[in-house]
């Protein structure tokens, strides 16, 4: 049997995918170059803003019409994730053509509609499962794919943030910690599958806590922290990340865990959302811009080699120039290698879709795009600073506009293209930064080393 997915939206999604993709794969199913030959089509979706519905409904009417033109080749369709939390049964009144929606709760039953498949039954419709019911990372044991480098590891589902402008805790649900030792056991699958990097995921990783039961057993971030570098060290994986973080749960301890232990890429996405502290109130971020700042001091102390980067959300409810230009004076000071930045869009089922003083689609625009050159020049000349450098790189990719040039990232998030051949992908090397070309750098050679983690560039 044949499968097609299509993913949206954030990293966890794919992690889940890729998890389902492995599970699909441990049962015999192939995966289909296309949904035209597939017998399971399914779609992992996001929520977070309207237009990422508004493209899956716009999919879902696509494979209605595919699936009348297959006629008695049927396929079963399936929609997961972020939406069909959020819609539930109602997805099918919009959508006819779907077969099943299955929530972000309800991933433990994927193997079960796998064998009503397999046994040529309908899949069975069932009430979500509570996670606490079913421990997150249950149902697949990794969430990478066969032949990656690279590899996100779940440690946490949900949030308890509720941000004013943010759907995610309801369709998410609340924050739910995975049991420390099938982190462990993931990462040592991880290193079984060749991964030389891994990320932790999680909505607000900052905030994991695993109550086992025994007050004594409780662990927390930093703790956590410090489980996973002596795994990854003892298996061989040489990079770890994490994210997302959240400011206000970041810890002096966690921070100084990561200093200590060279396997944390010298790399952190520290979401600062706004530079003004009443939108940063009006936003429920539970931190002030001094705070923040304070933090990314902190951090540059502990860690002066690191790289930063951020989301921005422009035209919040309220905002005013005043506004706007303390945000571009947090930019000025923070300096960002890199920044997602994007314009609020009321989003209905969350705290702000109700605030008054809405800021107009044309300021709104104006403004994001003052924030978005601001950014581009900051990442410009901070990449241009590296030029001439020799760093370290992890080789993970092959080039699409050439065949004889490899992509490779560095501890930093920075993106590098390298003259080299297939068979070293995987490999850590050393190159010289030459020039750069947009946002990535060019390197002419480059030198295969072992990595120790006593020592990165």
């Amino acid at each position: 049997m044949t499968y097609f997915f299509e993913t949206y939206g954030c990293q966890m999604n794919s992690a889940e995918s890729a998890a389902f993709k492995g599970i699909l794969k441990e049962r015999g199913w192939t995966e289909a170059p296309d949904a035209t030959e597939a017998d399971l089509v399914m779609l992992n979706t996001c929520s977070v803003r309207i237009g990422a519905e508004t493209r899956v409904l716009g999919r879902l009417a696509q494979y209605e019409a595919l699936k009348k033109k297959r006629g008695h080749r049927p396929f079963t369709l399936v929609v997961a994730g972020c939406m069909a939390s959020r819609l539930g049964a109602s997805l099918k009144v919009q959508a006819p053509a779907v077969d099943q929606v299955m929530g972000t709760t309800e991933t433990a039953q994927f193997p079960r509609l796998l064998a009503a498949l397999e046994q040529g039954r309908p899949p069975e419709e069932r009430e979500a499962e509570p996670l606490r019911e079913k421990p997150l990372g249950s149902f697949a044991p990794f969430h990478g794919e066969a032949g990656q480098f690279r590899s996100l590891i779940p440690i946490m589902h949900g949030c308890n943030n509720f941000c004013s402008y943010c759907i995610v805790p309801y369709v998410r649900g609340r924050e739910v910690s995975r049991d420390p030792q099938s982190i462990r056991e993931e990462i040592k699958t991880a290193a079984r599958q060749g991964i030389r990097e891994i990320t932790l995921l999680g909505q607000n990783v900052n905030s994991y806590l695993w109550k086992p039961g025994n007050p004594g057993e409780t662990l927390d971030f930093p703790g956590l922290l410090a489980v996973v570098a002596e795994e990854a060290e003892k298996n061989s994986i040489p990079w770890v990340r994490f994210l997302s973080s959240h400011p206000k749960d970041l810890s002096s301890q966690a921070i100084r865990v990561m200093a200590a232990h060279r396997v944390f890429c010298r790399h952190l996405h520290l979401c600062v959302q706004h530079g003004s502290n009443p939108i940063l109130a009006a936003m429920n971020r539970g931190y002030t811009r001094e705070a923040y700042l304070e933090l990314v001091a902190e951090i540059r102390e502990a860690m002066p080699d690191i790289s930063l980067s951020t989301d921005i959300l422009i035209g919040f409810p309220g905002e005013t120039e005043e506004d706007l230009e303390q945000t571009l004076s947090l930019m000025e000071e923070v300096q960002f290698l890199y920044a997602y930045m994007y314009h609020y869009n009321p989003r209905e089922g969350t705290a702000a879709f109700a605030l008054p003083n809405r800021v107009s689609e044309g300021v709104k625009r104006k403004r994001l795009a003052r924030v978005i050159a601001l950014q581009k020049g900051h990442t410009l000349e901070l990449l241009q600073s590296r030029i001439g450098r020799q760093v370290k790189v992890l080789l993970e990719g092959i080039s699409r506009k050439d065949a004889h040039e490899l992509l490779a990232r560095t501890e930093r998030d920075e993106m590098v293209v390298v003259p080299g051949s297939p068979e070293l992908l995987g490999s850590f090397a050393l190159v010289p930064l030459s020039s750069l070309r947009g946002n990535t750098f060019r390197a002419k050679e480059l030198r295969l080393c072992p990595y120790d983690y006593s020592d990165s560039l």
